[in-house]
C-alpha cells in the first residue's frame, strides 16, 4: 500500500517492484487516459490489445500498464474522497456558524429576560407607595414597552410611506430571523447535522403560527432570492401570485405590492388570500434580504377589496435572509409568520390553522428542500432512470399537485360549477366545462373528433379519521390498490385520456389486473417520489367492446416515510399514455391526509403497546386507559376523483362518481379501523372469544405445553408475571389457532401480528387456509392427527401469505398442542422461526 500510495502522486510515473520509476510521454498518457474513460479496469486481454493497437505503447510491458491503471483508479478514488470530505467540511463549518449564531441569540434572549425581570421587580418595589391608587403594574409595563418599542406614525400609499413600512418590516423580520423577537423551540424530530435539511424551529407563545429554518445551499444569493420569490414553483399550496405594482428605492432595493391566494387543504374550509408588501434590499454586509408583510387599514397604505370565496389572512413580517458563504453557496434564514384566521373554519379543523409544525412542514421546509434539489441538479446534472431530466419530473409533479388542489377547491374562475347534491351525504360534485383552461386537457369522443361539449366531473369529500397514523393508512392505499379501487373506473379513465371512443363502464367488466410499480423518480423532494403504476390485463370499454390492455397511472407519493409521523401524506395519481410524454393530459385524483394534532409530539407509527398491561384484565386499571389516550390521533382525509364526460352522459357519470366515492369512503373506514393501533390498548375493543382465558393465563399454558412436549423452555424469564411480556416481544411469530370445525387464529404476539400484517381484532377473522398455500394446507391437515396424538410436529421451511397477500418465507415452524389446567387440549400453537417478507 505504501508503494501504491506513493506512486499515485504523479500521473506520468509508475513505481515498479525494483524501486525505479517508469516515465510516460504525454502521448502515452493521453492514449492510456482514453482507454481509462472507456474501461477503468481493463482485463489482461484488453491491455494486450491496447499495446498492439497503439504503437506508442509497444515498448511498455503489460505489467507496467496494469500498474498504471491501478494508480489511475487510486487517484480517482482519492479525488472523489477529497471532494466528499471538502463538501462535508463546508457543511459542518456552515452548520457550526449557524449553531454559534443560535447560541448567541439564545444568550441575548436570556439576558433580555433577566433584564426585564429585574426591571419589573425594581419598579414594583419602588412604586409600592402607589398601590392605593394603582394596584396593578400595568402602567409600569406599558411605560417600559413604550421605551423599547416606540409607536410609529401612520403610513400612507405614497412612495415615502411605503418605504417607511418597508423599513419597519425589514427591522422586525431581522429581529425574528437572528434576534429575540420570537421565542423559538426546536422542531420535534429535527436534529441538526451535516446531512440534515437545516436547523428548523417553531414558535412558542406568539400570535398566529410561525416557523424558522436555517440552512446551507450551494447556490449564489441572487439565484436563491430569484427561486424563493417564484413561490408558485415550489409552494404547492400557492394558487396565484400577482405583482400589482413595483417601485425602486434609492438604496437599490425594490418594493412590490403583491396579491397572493392559497388553496384550502380540504373541502371543508375556504381558501386564504393575502395583500402584501414585499421589500428586497442589500444589507451593508453583503446579505440579501427579501421580506414581506400584510398591508392593512391601520397603516393607511393601499388596500385590496375582499375576494369572494377567500378569507383575508394576515402575514406578519416574514421573509428570507440570504448571506454569501465562504467557498461558494449561501446561508439562508427563512421566517414564516402568519395569522390564518382559524375562527372561519369548523372547530374540528382549527388545529390545521393553529399548528406551527404544519406550517414548517408544508412551507418553510419545502422552500429549503426545493433549494437543495435545485442545487444538487446544478452540481450533479443527471438524467433519471426513466430518461427524463429532474426539471421535467418536477413539472409533472407540480401539475399533479396543482390539478388535485384545483379539484379540491373548485373555484368558479377556473370553470367549476357545483351540481345539485342528493342530500344523502357530504359528497359534492363539481363540473368543469373548460378543462383546457385548467390543465390543458383536450379530449375527444365518439368519432375521434374533439367535442366542444366535453367536460370534467369531480366528486369529492372530506372525512374525519380516528386513531390511525396517516403514514400507515396511505402506505396501505398505495400498496393494496385492489382493496379500494374499481378496475372498471380505471379502464374508463384510461380510455378517456387516450381521446378514443369510450362509454360508461357496465357490469360486463372483467377482473382486476395485477399491479406493477415502476419507479420513475425516487426523490423529487425529501420524502416525495413519483412512479408509474402498471395495471396489467385491463380492458378499455369502447362501444360495448372490451379491448384488453394495460393501464398506466402516473402517481405522486409524499409523506409515506415510516419516520415521518405527524406529517401530512398525499397519494395523487392520473391515467397516462404508455409513452409518458413530457406534457401529457392530466386528470389527477387521490387522497390527502392531514393530522389534526400535529402540534403535539407524534408517536412513532411503528409503536407497540405493552400487551401485559393492555390485555391483562386484572392489571389494566386506569393506567392503561390513560396511556392509551396519549396515543389517540385525529386526522382529516380529503378525497377527490375526476372523470371525463360529455354533456349527454353527465347524469350517468355523476351517479357513478358519487357511488364510487361512497364505496371508497367505506373501504377507507374499514381499513383504518383494522389498522388502528389503539385497538391494542382498548379493553372494550379486544374481546377474546368465549372460553378463551385471560392473556396471562394463556401465555402460561403456551409455555408449559411447549416445555412438556419438546422438553425445553420456550422463554427465558423469571416468574409468571413476566411471561406474557416476554412472549409478546419474542422474535419469532407465535400464533394460537382454535380447535373448531372452522379453526381461526385467536391470539398472536407482536411478531405474529407483524408477519400477518393485521391487528388482534382482525386476527380472529383469519383462518389457516388464508395464510398457507395449497400444499401447506394439505400438509397441515394430513399431519393434524399427529399433532393431537404426539403433541407436537416440526414443519419444514416454506412460504405463507400475510393478510395483505404479501409472501412470507420462514426457515422452519413448530406446532404443538396447548393444554389447559384440566390437561385437555385448548388450542394449537404455531411458531414460525426466522420469518421474513419475500
Amino acid at each position: 500500500m505504501m508503494t501504491l500510495s506513493s506512486s499515485c502522486k504523479e500521473g506520468s510515473n509508475v513505481l515498479m517492484d525494483n524501486g525505479k520509476y517508469v516515465r510516460y510521454t504525454p502521448e502515452q498518457v493521453e492514449a492510456l487516459e482514453r482507454l481509462y474513460h472507456e474501461c477503468p479496469k481493463p482485463s489482461s486481454l484488453r491491455r494486450q490489445q491496447l499495446i498492439r493497437e497503439c504503437p506508442i505503447l509497444s515498448h511498455i510491458e503489460p505489467k507496467q500498464i496494469k500498474v498504471w491503471f491501478q494508480n489511475r483508479r487510486c487517484r480517482e478514488k482519492q479525488r472523489k474522497e477529497a471532494s466528499r470530505l471538502q463538501s462535508v467540511n463546508r457543511k459542518l463549518t456552515a452548520m457550526n456558524k449557524l449553531l454559534m449564531e443560535e447560541n448567541d441569540r439564545l444568550q441575548n434572549q436570556v439576558s433580555q429576560l433577566v433584564y426585564e425581570n429585574s426591571f419589573f421587580r425594581q419598579h414594583t418595589t419602588h412604586n409600592t407607595t402607589l398601590a392605593t391608587t394603582d394596584t396593578s403594574c400595568e402602567s409600569v409595563v406599558t411605560s417600559g414597552q413604550r421605551q423599547l418599542t416606540p409607536q410609529h406614525p401612520p403610513r400612507d400609499a405614497s412612495p415615502a410611506g411605503l418605504l417607511s413600512i418597508a423599513d419597519e418590516t425589514l427591522a422586525e423580520f431581522l429581529s425574528k430571523a437572528t434576534g429575540t423577537a420570537v421565542e423559538w423551540v426546536q422542531m420535534p424530530g429535527m436534529k441538526p447535522g451535516p446531512d440534515s435539511i437545516g436547523i428548523v424551529a417553531i414558535s412558542h407563545g406568539c400570535p398566529g403560527v410561525a416557523a424558522r429554518a436555517c440552512g446551507l445551499v450551494g447556490l449564489e444569493p441572487a439565484r436563491v432570492a430569484e427561486i424563493l420569490k417564484d413561490r408558485l414553483s415550489w409552494f404547492r399550496d400557492c394558487r396565484t401570485v400577482d405583482v400589482l405594482n413595483l417601485m425602486s428605492t434609492a438604496n437599490g432595493g425594490t418594493i412590490e405590492l403583491i396579491y397572493m391566494q392559497l388553496y384550502a387543504p380540504t373541502t371543508l374550509a375556504p381558501g386564504r388570500d393575502f395583500w402584501l408588501l414585499r421589500y428586497t434590499s442589500l444589507l451593508e454586509d453583503g446579505s440579501l434580504v427579501v421580506c414581506e408583510r400584510s398591508l392593512n387599514n391601520t397603516q393607511n397604505g393601499p388596500s385590496m377589496p375582499p375576494v369572494q370565496h377567500f378569507i383575508r389572512a394576515d402575514m406578519m413580517p416574514s421573509g428570507y435572509l440570504i448571506r454569501p458563504c465562504e467557498g461558494g453557496g449561501s446561508i439562508i434564514h427563512i421566517v414564516d409568520h402568519i395569522v390564518l384566521e382559524p375562527w372561519s373554519v369548523p372547530e374540528v379543523l382549527r388545529p390545521l390553522y393553529e399548528s406551527s409544525m404544519l406550517l414548517a412542514q408544508r412551507k418553510t421546509m419545502a422552500a429549503l428542500r426545493h433549494l437543495r434539489q435545485i442545487s444538487q441538479e446544478v452540481s450533479q446534472p443527471c438524467v433519471a432512470g426513466s430518461g427524463r431530466r429532474p426539471a421535467a419530473l418536477r413539472a409533472l409533479s407540480q401539475r399533479l399537485s396543482k390539478g388535485f388542489n384545483e379539484a379540491v377547491n373548485g373555484f368558479a374562475d377556473d370553470g367549476w360549477s357545483m351540481l345539485e347534491s342528493d342530500g344523502v351525504d357530504g359528497i359534492t360534485l363539481h363540473v368543469n366545462s373548460s378543462p383546457s383552461k385548467m390543465m390543458g386537457v383536450n379530449l375527444g369522443y365518439n368519432n375521434g373528433f374533439p367535442s366542444v361539449t366535453s367536460s370534467i366531473l369531480c366528486a369529492k369529500a372530506s372525512i374525519l379519521l380516528q386513531n390511525v397514523p396517516p403514514v400507515i393508512l396511505l402506505r396501505f392505499l398505495r400498496e393494496h390498490r385492489s382493496e379500494w379501487a374499481d378496475s372498471r373506473i380505471d379502464a374508463y379513465s384510461a380510455a378517456a385520456i387516450k381521446a378514443g371512443p369510450c362509454t360508461l363502464p357496465g357490469p360486463q367488466a372483467g377482473g382486476f389486473g395485477g399491479q406493477v410499480i415502476l419507479p420513475l423518480s425516487h426523490t423529487i423532494e425529501h420524502e416525495e417520489f413519483m412512479e408509474v403504476i402498471k395495471l396489467e390485463n385491463m380492458g378499455y370499454y369502447r362501444d360495448d367492446m372490451t379491448i384488453p390492455g394495460d393501464v398506466f397511472l402516473l402517481q405522486l407519493c409524499s409523506g409515506v416515510d415510516e419516520h415521518a409521523a405527524g406529517t401530512s401524506a398525499e397519494l395523487i395519481f392520473a391515467p397516462i399514455d404508455a409513452s409518458l410524454s413530457d406534457d401529457p393530459p392530466i386528470l389527477p385524483s387521490g387522497f390527502r391526509i392531514i393530522p389534526l394534532d400535529s402540534g403535539r409530539d407524534a408517536a412513532s407509527p411503528n409503536r407497540t403497546l405493552d400487551l401485559a398491561s393492555a390485555l391483562d384484565v386484572g392489571t389494566i386499571g386506569n393506567k392503561a386507559a390513560g396511556d392509551n389516550s396519549g396515543h389517540s390521533t385525529k386526522s382529516v382525509m380529503t378525497i377527490a376523483f375526476m372523470f371525463a364526460c360529455e354533456i349527454h352522459l353527465q347524469e350517468s357519470i355523476a351517479t357513478m362518481a358519487r357511488q364510487y366515492v361512497r364505496n371508497i369512503i367505506a373501504s377507507v373506514q374499514r381499513v383504518s379501523s383494522a389498522l388502528s393501533p389503539s385497538r391494542f390498548g382498548s379493553h372494550d375493543a379486544f374481546r377474546l372469544p368465549p372460553g378463551t382465558p385471560e392473556a396471562q393465563t394463556l401465555a402460561r399454558w403456551i409455555c408449559n405445553s411447549y416445555r412438556f412436549y419438546l422438553g425445553v423452555e420456550l422463554l427465558k424469564c423469571d416468574g409468571n408475571e413476566s411471561i406474557l411480556k416476554f412472549l409478546w416481544h419474542h422474535s419469532d411469530a407465535i400464533l394460537c389457532c382454535s380447535l373448531k370445525a372452522l379453526p381461526v387464529f385467536t391470539f398472536a404476539n407482536q411478531a405474529g401480528l407483524d408477519m400477518l400484517e393485521t391487528t388482534l381484532v382482525a386476527l380472529q377473522d383469519i383462518t389457516p387456509e388464508k395464510i398457507f398455500d395449497e400444499n401447506g394446507t394439505k400438509t397441515l391437515y394430513s399431519e393434524f392427527p399427529q399433532i393431537m396424538q404426539q403433541g407436537f410436529m416440526c414443519i419444514q421451511g416454506g412460504i405463507c401469505l400475510s393478510s395483505m397477500e404479501r409472501t412470507v418465507s420462514y426457515e422452519r415452524a413448530v406446532a404443538w398442542k396447548v393444554l389447559n389446567e384440566e390437561e385437555t387440549a385448548h388450542c394449537i400453537c404455531f411458531m414460525f422461526i426466522n420469518w421474513s417478507f419475500v
